[in-house]
């Protein structure tokens, strides 16, 4: 009896079993295909993220280009007014010289007439000692010749007062389109800020979980060490021809403003900060700390355009998140030499300068080489 119960039992629960197994099964293949969507959604996010960093690279690339071109624009005004200037005091001068000439050749003139010389065939005719006559003669001579040369002089000078009136015309001309240029060029300095902060967010909206910020963060660490390791490298390979003097607490600041973040401090998912950021008005000059030479210049993800320094015995210096850069690789710098102007790149929602001394490759914390400042 027991035996046919459990029987019964066992072909009663068959079709549980089955119904269980079949259910799972729909389970798991749900799972699979939500994990499938997922690594699919994940992959996307990687493409989109790949791509915010592509256009926060443009951003700062057409930034660069522009700020660099605003430089050399506003640079050519300043020596086209210049010019102006010199032309305008030119003109000024052959003025003064043209009355000067023409009022002579007027009291020349003034004169001939008071003294008869009107008369002169009548002078002549009344002549009896030839000695005489023949320095009379002489002396008209000479005095054709002043005037002829004070004629020629009045004519050069008009020519050249009328040269110097097309110049000033031309250079007005120039100034009036370098001026719009100018105008122009500051227009789309504005647009490519606005693009740029656009990018930043997008990049931002990639970063809001943590482990993700730390990845990026690590990456960029390694792409900034594995670059600096192979400036060290070159450095070491090169001649030493700059020495950095013995000024190590004595560097003047490559840019006046606040620290906004201190050596060591903690940076985004718990990252130490390897330099100091100063905050700093965008377009300001960067400045070189003290002599040396340019062993990199170029964008770098997470520290946007970086200029890097050796200043010989191992000691570099970096300056990122630059808007644009002044200084190309191989070039000699001195100190306090303008090497970038202060700005944005890289991702930043701020300008500042991003600084580094590093030693031996390692980073040090670069308060101790710069001057005190009062009140620190």
């Amino acid at each position: 009896m027991q035996q046919s119960l459990a029987l019964l039992l066992c072909l009663a629960s068959a079709p549980l079993l089955a119904q269980d197994q079949k259910e799972v099964q729909q389970e798991l293949s749900q799972l699979k295909g939500q994990i499938q969507q997922t690594e699919k959604e994940l992959k996307q996010q990687q493409k989109a993220f790949t791509k915010a960093q592509d256009l926060l690279k443009t951003a700062d690339q057409s930034l660069a280009r522009l700020a660099r071109q605003l430089r050399q624009s506003t640079t050519e005004l300043a020596e086209l007014h210049k010019q102006q200037q010199q032309l305008q005091l030119q003109q000024q001068q052959l003025q003064q010289s043209f009355e000067l000439q023409k009022s002579l050749l007027a009291q020349q003139l003034k004169g001939a007439f008071v003294t008869g010389e009107h008369d002169y065939t009548k002078m002549l005719l009344n002549q009896q000692d030839s000695t005489k006559l023949e320095r009379i003669l002489t002396y008209y001579q000479y005095l054709n010749q002043a005037r002829m040369q004070q004629l020629q002089q009045i004519e050069q000078t008009a020519e050249e007062l009328k040269q110097v009136e097309l110049d000033l015309q031309a250079k007005a001309q120039q100034q009036q389109q370098l001026q719009a240029q100018l105008e122009q060029q500051k227009q789309e300095l504005t647009e490519a800020k606005s693009s740029q902060l656009a990018s930043v967010k997008k990049m931002k909206s990639f970063l809001t979980d943590q482990e993700q910020q730390l990845n990026y963060l690590k990456q960029n660490e390694q792409s900034l060490q594995n670059t600096l390791g192979k400036l060290k490298a070159a450095a070491i390979a090169a001649k030493k021809r700059i020495n950095l003097p013995k000024t190590k607490g004595k560097l003047p600041w490559p840019v006046q403003g606040d620290i906004l973040q201190g050596y060591g401090e903690k940076r985004l998912a718990g990252v130490s900060s390897r330099g100091i950021l100063i905050a700093a008005a965008e377009g300001s000059k960067v400045k070189a700390v003290a002599d040396g030479q340019v062993i990199y210049a170029d964008w770098l993800k997470g520290y946007g355009w970086v200029i890097v320094l050796d200043h010989g015995n191992g000691v570099m210096s970096l300056y990122g998140h630059n808007q644009t850069l002044l200084k190309k690789p191989g070039e000699s710098v001195n100190a306090s030499d303008a090497v970038a102007l202060v700005g944005a790149s890289g991702g930043q929602t701020q300008a500042g300068l991003y600084f580094e001394i590093r030693q031996k490759g390692s980073a040090i914390n670069p308060i101790t080489w710069l001057q005190k400042r009062a009140g620190s």
